[in-house]
Formats: structure tokens, C-alpha cells, sequence
């Protein structure tokens, strides 16, 4: 090919050139040889470009075949339920009670409870609902149950439903039914609630919620200090009606000096909603108060701690006689894995030191806890009461006897949050 270009180009060349001129500068062999040498190295010009050329024309054929990526839609806004959570918490229970009542001359009667049966005694489903970083409003529905009443009817009632304005790490104020100071807090340090209510909610020397106005907050590095103050009707949270003139007030001042400690006192006082003197018979000649304390490690494998209670007139805010109470509970538990788990608790309680000095309530727990899924909680239990000299108003109905009566439960005791 390059020879026969060399001869047309030399053709040509010829034919251009006038015959004087040619005669006078005919081309030498080093001429054509040069001449050879540029026409190869522009062949292999050429020859670079064509294969350029086809590989990109591969190139774009490649990218037409591919597919073109299609973006994603903008997500949608999302609506109330982007800032709503909702919660869930059941206490469970397939037990056997076993209870009995003594009177002075020996007789013993049982009581109608006892026998095998299945319990949910809690349904806690809250709905929380965050307008913003500062406000929002939480609603908790429970579950009654009356069997230990006259009627033994199973109804939805409020437990919580509170607007909230979080101003600030040190304060938050709730305004509506919402926890007290004291009982959720030890219940959270005792960390077995499901399988009996603590000492003060058990005794009905105190309740876990009321309709109120609460401040709560915490201070100090790693929150070394923790407060709540609520001024509340004191009728709880099963009543809200104008049942009272004045306003009873519960507080709590907890501490963390080092780390699972955890020290904490409290008081209460108020008319327990029955000060309403404007309606006929309502006299209210006492004021209801009591004073709390704790002192318990929470550690990883290892949970103790003590409660301490007193109160005056609880019982006698209406009566014209007065009255003293107090107790103490101790607890602990032992994680032998994350999953498995010993634990007991004892309690003592006088209810009456002034008008039935010698009545006095014994109570006990112990078990083993298993938890198989995080959510749940499975633990077999035994507990024990006895309350001697007369009688007990309990979270598990009324203990006790003129001489003494006593409460056996055993079974298997559950917790189911989500």
C-alpha cells in the first residue's frame, strides 16, 4: 500500500512540476526514503484514530444499552404518627393462693380467692406524642380489676394523660395524671414490680399517680441529682372530681454519689382528697403526711437495696382519733447470667401504732427469674404474708384475722413490655 502511494504521490508530483524544474531537481533514493518514513508514521496516525474511534463508539453503544437509573421519589412528610410511639406493659400471672383467716377462739376461715387461676392484673398501652423538642403529651390506658370489690367487673381506665413542657434538663413541668415522686421511682430501683407492687403501694400507704401539676428535673455531671415536686387533688388516679379544697404535695430528692448508688428521700402531705368543706359531713380534722427513704446499689449483677416508711393519720384523716404507721422493706436479687436470675424480698409493717398497737403485717417473696426474649420476663414465685392482731388493706386484698390470718401464693409470674 505504501508503495504504491509513494509512486502516485511521486506522479502527482510530477505532473505539477514544469520539466525544466524537475530536470534540475530530480529526487534522490535519500528523498524517497524520507519521504517513505513520513507517509509511514502518518499511516500509523491514522491508523491510532481508527481504533480510538471504534472503541469509543463501543463505549457509547455500552452506555445507551444500560438501563438509566430512575432517583428515588422525595420521601413524603410524614404525619402524626412520625413523632407518636406507642408502648405497651402486661403483668401476668397462673398462681395458686392459698389464704386464711383466724379468729380469737381458733376458728379458721378461707378465703373465697383462694384456688388456681390466671391473672393479668396490669395492661398499660401509652401512646406518646412529641410536637417538638420542648412540648408533648402521653396517654396511658390500665385495666380495672375489682374482684376484691363488690362487683368484679374488668374496665379501661386512665392511668396517665399528661401535656408536657421539657424546658430544660433541671426542669419539666406535666400538667394532668401523671407518676408521683415516689412509688414509680423505687419501683424502677427494685426493678421486680410485676411481681409485687412496693412497700407503700402494697400497704395503701401511697399510689403511683394523681391528677396534678408536677415539676421534675435533674442537675449536677452524669445527673447527680434528681427531683420531683407534684401538687396534687390526693384522691389518685382512679378519681378525679372536685372532691377536695385543698392541695396535697408530694416530693422526692434522690442522689448518685458514685456509681449504682443511689440515695433518696421523700414526703407527702395533704387531705388525701377529702377536705371538701364546703359539702355537708365532709370534716377533715386531720392532715394525712409521711416521710420515705431509700438507700440501694444497682449494679450489673447485683441489686439491694432498703425502704423505709412512716406515716401519720393516713388512715384517720376523717376520724377524730389519730394515728401512726410505719415499715421497712428490704430486697435483693442476684444475675447468675444476663438471662437467669434469684431474687427475695421481706417486709415489715405496723399500720396502726396508735389505735391496734399490736397488729403487725409480715410479708415475703422469693423466686427465679428467667428472661428468654428481651421483652419478657418469666419468674416462679412464692410469697408469704402474715399479718397478726387484726387487719391489712393489701395489694392482694385484706390480710389478717382477730387473732392472725395469712397469704400463700405460689406460681409462675410474667412481664410482657414492648
Amino acid at each position: 500500500m505504501t508503495s504504491k502511494f509513494v509512486a502516485a504521490l511521486l506522479g502527482a508530483t510530477a505532473l505539477a512540476t514544469p520539466a525544466g524544474a524537475f530536470a534540475q531537481a530530480a529526487p534522490t533514493a535519500d528523498d524517497i526514503a524520507a519521504l517513505r518514513a513520513q507517509i509511514a508514521a502518518l499511516q500509523a496516525k491514522v491508523d491510532q484514530l481508527q481504533a480510538a474511534q471504534t472503541e469509543q463508539a463501543a463505549e457509547v453503544a455500552k452506555v445507551a444499552a444500560a438501563p438509566v437509573p430512575v432517583p428515588p421519589a422525595p420521601a413524603a412528610a410524614p404525619g402524626w404518627w412520625g413523632s407518636t410511639s406507642i408502648t405497651g406493659k402486661a403483668f401476668f400471672n397462673v398462681s395458686n393462693i392459698d389464704q386464711k383467716s383466724t379468729d380469737l377462739a381458733g376458728n379458721t376461715t378461707d378465703n373465697a380467692q383462694n384456688g388456681t387461676q390466671t391473672e393479668v392484673k396490669r395492661f398499660y398501652v401509652g401512646v406518646d406524642h412529641k410536637f417538638n423538642d420542648t412540648f408533648s403529651a402521653n396517654i396511658t390506658t390500665d385495666f380495672r380489676y375489682n374482684a376484691n370489690g363488690t362487683s368484679k367487673d374488668v374496665l379501661v381506665y386512665v392511668k396517665k394523660a399528661y401535656f408536657q413542657a421539657k424546658l430544660d434538663p433541671a426542669l419539666t413541668v406535666r400538667i394532668g395524671a401523671a407518676d408521683l415522686p415516689w412509688v414509680p421511682f423505687v419501683e424502677g430501683v427494685y426493678g421486680y414490680r410485676f411481681v409485687e407492687n412496693t412497700l407503700i403501694d402494697r400497704t395503701k400507704f401511697g399510689t403511683s399517680s394523681d391528677w396534678g401539676v408536677h415539676l421534675l428535673g435533674t442537675v449536677g455531671p452524669h445527673n447527680l441529682i434528681s427531683y420531683q415536686l407534684s401538687a396534687i387533688n390526693g384522691a389518685g388516679y382512679k378519681t378525679l372530681s372536685r372532691s377536695s379544697d385543698t392541695i396535697d404535695l408530694e416530693g422526692r430528692v434522690s442522689i448518685n454519689p458514685v456509681k449504682d448508688v443511689t440515695l433518696a428521700v421523700g414526703g407527702y402531705t395533704g387531705k388525701l382528697g377529702k377536705s371538701a368543706a364546703n359539702l355537708a359531713g365532709s370534716a377533715t380534722p386531720h392532715t394525712a403526711s409521711r416521710f420515705n427513704a431509700l438507700a440501694a446499689y444497682t449494679g450489673k449483677r447485683i441489686r439491694a437495696g432498703i425502704e423505709y416508711f412512716s406515716a401519720k393519720d393516713w388512715n384517720t384523716v376523717t376520724s377524730a382519733a389519730g394515728d401512726k404507721s410505719n415499715g421497712w422493706s428490704a430486697f435483693g436479687s442476684f444475675a447468675f447470667t444476663p438471662k437467669l436470675g434469684l431474687f427475695g424480698r421481706y417486709d415489715w409493717v405496723k399500720p396502726s401504732r396508735t389505735l391496734s398497737p399490736a397488729t403487725t403485717d409480715h410479708y415475703f417473696n422469693a423466686g427465679v427469674n428467667y428472661k428468654p426474649i428481651p421483652p419478657l420476663d418469666l419468674a416462679l414465685v412464692y410469697k408469704r404474708e402474715r399479718a397478726d392482731n387484726g387487719f391489712i388493706n393489701t395489694s392482694n386484698g385484706t390480710i389478717g384475722g382477730l387473732d392472725h390470718g395469712s397469704y400463700d401464693e405460689i406460681g409462675l409470674f410474667g412481664q410482657l413490655a414492648f
